[in-house]
């Protein structure tokens, strides 16, 4: 018995639409087989991956670390058949935002330079920006994974520069005004903050000054909108500065916060050809 991709799409499947009925209909096949190929999966693996109800699955523990694999081998599928068919593509995930105001200026040269690749921008609000996901080849990463943890053991990193950091306000908050902010200016306010994938914590602040509230987002937009209606101020990088702007937010530099590290990751043994002129190449925007 061997695995086969198809009993991982179908894995894949049930855990996206949410059943296996529509699991069925995304791939166009019955929900019979569906499960019968699920249940092979399972078996060739040896655990259950999907918690089965009347009414809905859930991901066991071994479902959970199998789904990031199984994405990535689907993804690999994906690009194989791309390549061989003569189209390359390169994904470059970020959680929050792109590069900033590099962004059209990388798009510029990756066309110039590499125009059988094409560049694809991948938003992904995950730690590793879709790494470990299988939806991005190399991705932007402003919090660098936890020591220990898997994406840490998984992923190489390389500083391709620093970016200022910036407070995001309503446009009517008593800083508004100034030209640039403080840090403890800042923390007279309730804090949004991202503790997934966001560049900004409360250690940025000395122990004694830190902001009394935070409130927890779980994306970009949604700390735009809170930040909006005056409930909470948000520390940011100056590329978020740069690709959020809208009506009713500013945004001032925080002149004595430490600026913030961008890095370029991939997967350990499986950056291309194609990935490492990327990395050259955001080195160079950010150096120049």
């Amino acid at each position: 018995m061997e695995m086969e991709i198809r009993q991982l799409r179908c894995f894949v499947a049930v855990v996206d639409e949410g059943s296996f009925t529509d699991a069925g209909i995304s791939l166009g096949i019955s929900q019979t087989a569906v499960s019968r190929n699920l249940a092979a999966l399972e078996e060739y693996l040896g655990v259950r991956l999907i918690h089965r109800t009347t009414r809905s699955v859930s991901l066991t523990e071994a479902g959970e670390r199998a789904l990031a694999h199984a994405r990535r081998v689907l993804a690999a599928v994906v690009g194989l058949e791309r390549d061989a068919q003569g189209g390359g593509r390169l994904r470059l995930g970020y959680a929050w935002s792109a590069l900033g105001r590099h962004t059209l200026e990388l798009q510029r040269r990756w066309a110039a330079e590499l125009p059988d690749v094409d560049l694809e921008l991948v938003m992904d609000n995950s730690p590793t920006a879709g790494l470990l996901e299988g939806a991005s080849d190399v991705a932007i990463l402003r919090r660098v994974p936890v020591a220990g943890k898997a994406a840490a053991r998984t992923v190489d990193l390389r500083r391709i520069g620093m970016e200022k950091r910036y407070c995001a306000m309503a446009a009517d908050d008593p800083l508004a005004g100034r030209r640039s902010v403080a840090l403890a200016q800042i923390a007279d306010k309730a804090l949004a903050v991202d503790l997934r994938t966001g560049s900004t914590t409360l250690e940025l602040w000395p122990v004694d000054s830190r902001p009394a509230k935070t409130i927890e987002i779980h994306s970009v937009d949604d700390w735009l909108t809170l930040i909006g209606s005056g409930k909470a101020r948000g520390v940011t990088a100056e590329s978020t500065a740069h690709q959020y702007r809208r009506r009713g937010l500013v945004y001032r530099p925080v002149r004595d916060a430490p600026p913030v590290p961008v890095h370029a990751a991939w997967i350990k043994g499986e950056l291309p050809m194609a990935g490492r002129r990327l990395i050259a190449m955001l080195e160079e925007l950010y150096g120049s």
